[in-house]
């Protein structure tokens, strides 16, 4: 009886193995969206370039990977006791890159490391994620008004300082994690239609003040008049929507889209990468792209569905939150039913910063699962 007894208490501790539960499924659909990347981005860079783009991504995949599974093996309940001291650092990153960071297209956004650029914008998303998580889930309580601010003012105070550089896309991105997880954490119907309209009140404020750079308002605004300005701010749109256009069902084949090939679309590695897929692949490929990042978001789902506590669901709330509003954001402004915004399309667009806290994001998901049963 002992004997029994025994092999059934190992059998039971070895189920609560956290490597026993690894989703493999959401790894192998990362790791495939990634390899879909840099292939995008080799096809995108490689007539100017040649394999430095790529060289440069399949590095940034490799140190994703170990981001991704050291956020992934180290006990998120542990990380919440962390989310304070970690928050406290991604705003300090804030504030200094405002001060001794460098510029690109009027945002002051980003440290320079030698050859290497790092954007502390994208680093906090995972950050931000995780502190949100924290004081939602810390009370079984539903989310009354004072709650729902502190929380708006624990995600606000990065996104003044992001709006500050200024970066309009990555503060809706922070935008729309605060909403996807207040609404997960339960707050109230008419509380979340305020916010809306408060946050569209918000944003026409930015546009119509002189907090935005020019070069960012102008295309923004591009949007609503894409014939205002052909020549400069409609221009990206404009030939986005071509070369999209142009792939047709099957595309052009890869490696032979001409929009792509003779660098027609500015930032094509970067924020406009679906526009790659777009022409060389056509709509199939483009829809294949969306149908593995459904099914990525699918296991987020799944994951937040088995968490054994409300922290963990509400660390996949933020996760979804996140990755939807990208990649619709992303594929909406690359065929033109929405305005650009600079935002990068998740493990697909080239980048280190983007695509480490994509990574860091997947780690948490990852965590939560791997623990549902300790």
């Amino acid at each position: 009886m002992t004997a029994v007894l025994s092999s059934s208490q190992r059998e039971r501790r070895h189920e609560r193995l956290p490597l026993r539960h690894l989703d493999w499924s959401l790894v192998l659909f990362m790791v495939a969206l990634s390899a879909v990347g840099d292939v995008l981005i080799y096809s995108a860079t490689h007539s100017q370039s040649g394999t430095s783009f790529l060289l440069r991504q399949t590095m940034f995949v490799v140190i994703g990977v170990a981001v991704m599974l050291t956020a992934a093996f180290v006990d998120y309940r542990h990380l919440r006791d962390w989310s304070t001291m970690l928050y406290i650092s991604a705003v300090g990153s804030l504030i200094l890159v405002l001060i001794i960071g460098s510029e690109n297209n009027g945002t002051k956004g980003w440290f320079e490391i030698g050859s290497f650029t790092v954007q502390p914008s994208e680093l906090a998303k995972p950050i931000v994620i995780l502190a949100l998580a924290a004081f939602v889930s810390s009370r079984d309580t539903v989310l009354n008004l004072r709650r729902i601010a502190l929380a708006l003012g624990l995600v606000g105070l990065p996104m003044v300082l992001i709006l500050r550089q200024p970066d309009l896309g990555t503060v809706m991105v922070f935008a729309a994690i605060a909403m996807g997880m207040l609404l997960v954490g339960g707050a109230r119907s008419i509380h979340m239609i305020l916010l809306v309209v408060g946050g569209v009140l918000i944003v026409g404020a930015v546009l119509t003040s002189d907090g935005l750079d020019q070069y960012a308002r102008d295309r923004l605004l591009s949007f609503a008049d894409p014939g205002a300005d052909p020549a400069g701010a409609s221009w990206q749109q404009e030939q986005a929507q071509l070369a999209i256009g142009s792939g047709g069902l099957t595309g052009q084949g890869l490696f032979e889209g001409p929009q792509t090939q003779l660098q027609f679309v500015p930032e094509q590695q970067t924020d406009f990468i679906f526009v790659v897929a777009g022409e060389e692949l056509g709509f199939v490929g483009g829809a294949a792209i969306l149908a593995g990042w459904g099914l990525l978001l699918l296991r987020i789902f799944r994951t937040a569905q088995i968490s054994r506590d409300g922290f963990g669901a509400m660390l996949c709330a933020g996760a979804i939150s996140m990755f939807v509003f990208q990649i619709f954001q992303n594929v909406g402004m690359s065929t033109g039913i929405l305005p650009i915004t600079g935002i990068p399309l998740p493990l697909i667009s080239y980048g280190g910063s983007s695509f480490l806290a994509s990574s860091a994001t997947l780690g948490l998901v990852l965590n939560v699962h791997m623990r549902r049963f300790s």
